[in-house]
């Protein structure tokens, strides 16, 4: 199996689809000549042309609300923003257009568009490009939102987002670019609404999303070394959300630890929690716990990050505080 980049992937899935049908286009800032601003559209507009794959001004409402209307003509528009920060101005069209022009029409219009680019925290880029939407999107009725954390799931998500009849926000983390993974060669979809087990425990269950992945999976190693098992629940798709995959793992383990990357009033974590008391509360055997961004704008000083990040000590610390050792 080919070991790539989780950029490489997303091309994959971008050459892939649009390979397949030819109503899919691209078009965001520097997606054609500059081949996207972190290269995931590489190669397309030499493969498939202006009418393609377009550039755009630095107009994200307008962009987007251009997205919607082609999707409203039977297209299948693909909406990247250079950064979800950026997106922020173009929610009007995401929210009060994309999310609800199925049931405002009465059926009458589907609306087969995705919205992606990268999401969170990269390393000092500073408060107002370092933000976690997922809970912001994905409090929405109306879109599928998908944080995607390997290059597998990257390219699989993506394409299924593609293919969806309904508008599908793709969550791509800022700092997975440039790592890499084993993906098929073989063509594949990984299904919206779906949670992995990346790894399988018995004494903590950590249930988590997109980046936090990668932090999860760390734990689960040192934590391995100290006799501590656990399983890592990815729940790839965070709109709808699997909520059997939770029960699921927490019943098996009794404890249960939250990772996300965004902040902790209303976050993703919040509804893990609820779903785990709904569904669990017999079960548990210790309060669930959860880590999280601190509750402040991200700092710039390098050092100041670092403390307002979720990291792979603060997940430790929490399994071991459900664990009730140390």
């Amino acid at each position: 199996m080919a070991v790539i980049t989780y950029r490489e992937a997303l091309n994959q899935a971008l050459r892939e689809e649009m390979s397949r049908d030819d109503r899919v286009f691209l078009m965001g800032e520097e997606v054609a000549q500059y081949n996207g601003a972190y290269k995931v559209s590489k190669g397309l507009l030499d493969e498939f042309g202006e009418m393609r794959v377009v550039d755009t001004p630095i107009t994200e409402l307008g962009f987007a609300g251009v997205g919607v209307g082609a999707a409203m003509v039977g297209l299948r528009p693909i909406i990247e923003f250079m950064t979800w920060n950026f997106a922020i101005l173009a929610l009007d069209q995401v929210v009060n257009s994309a999310a609800k022009m199925l049931y405002m029409s009465g059926g009458q219009y589907p609306m087969p568009m995705v919205f992606r680019g990268p999401n969170g925290a990269a390393l000092q880029l500073s408060a107002q490009h370092s933000q976690a939407f997922e809970s912001w999107l994905a409090h929405i009725p109306g879109i599928k939102v998908v944080t995607p954390g390997t290059p597998y799931d990257a390219k699989g998500l993506l394409k299924a987002a593609i293919r969806d009849d309904n508008p599908v926000i793709v969550l791509e983390g800022e700092m997975l670019y440039n790592t890499k993974g084993e993906v098929p060669e073989h063509e594949y979809i990984v299904p919206i609404g779906k949670a992995d087990l990346k790894r399988e425990g018995s004494d903590c269950s950590i249930i988590t999303n997109g980046k936090m992945v990668l932090v999860a999976m760390k734990a689960a190693d040192e934590l391995a070394k100290e006799g501590i098992k656990v399983d890592v629940v990815d729940l790839r798709t965070v709109r709808p959300m699997d909520v059997e995959a939770i029960a699921t793992s927490v019943r098996k383990t009794n404890r249960a630890v939250v990772l996300e990357e965004g902040w902790e009033l209303a976050g993703i974590g919040a509804q893990v929690v609820d779903y785990v008391q709904r569904e669990c509360f017999d079960d548990l055997d210790a309060p669930v716990v959860r880590v999280h961004q601190e509750d402040v704008p991200m700092p710039y000083a390098k050092g100041l990050e670092k403390s307002a990040k979720p990291d792979l000590a603060k997940t430790i610390a929490a399994v071991k505080k459900v664990m009730y050792v140390d």
